[in-house]
């Protein structure tokens, strides 16, 4: 089975969707400590939930792309991909 390395140019959008769902976070936790409504909060948590989660899933969708640039048989790429995207569930 291969390994999938990804570039600095596939990782930029990602590392951009996680340094929002940082900055959410750290507002979050500004939120929590202001004593804010329990639903702005949980509002909140979600979209860096969501952001988390997108960052994820593009890195899974570029993985794909290169297993089936790199000719990884096609039953062990699906296993593979399937696990890690069902980390993120």
């Amino acid at each position: 089975m291969s390994e999938i390395h990804l570039t600095e140019e596939d990782m930029d959008p990602v590392v951009k969707r996680l340094r929002r769902a940082h900055g959410q976070l750290a507002g979050v936790l500004k939120m929590i400590e202001e004593g804010r409504e329990c639903a702005d909060v949980v509002t909140q948590l979600a979209a860096v939930s969501k952001a988390i989660d997108r960052a994820g899933f593009s890195m899974i969708a570029t993985g794909l792309e290169q297993c089936m640039q790199q000719g990884e048989a096609a039953t062990d790429a699906k296993q593979r991909l399937e696990k890690m995207f069902m980390s993120l569930a």
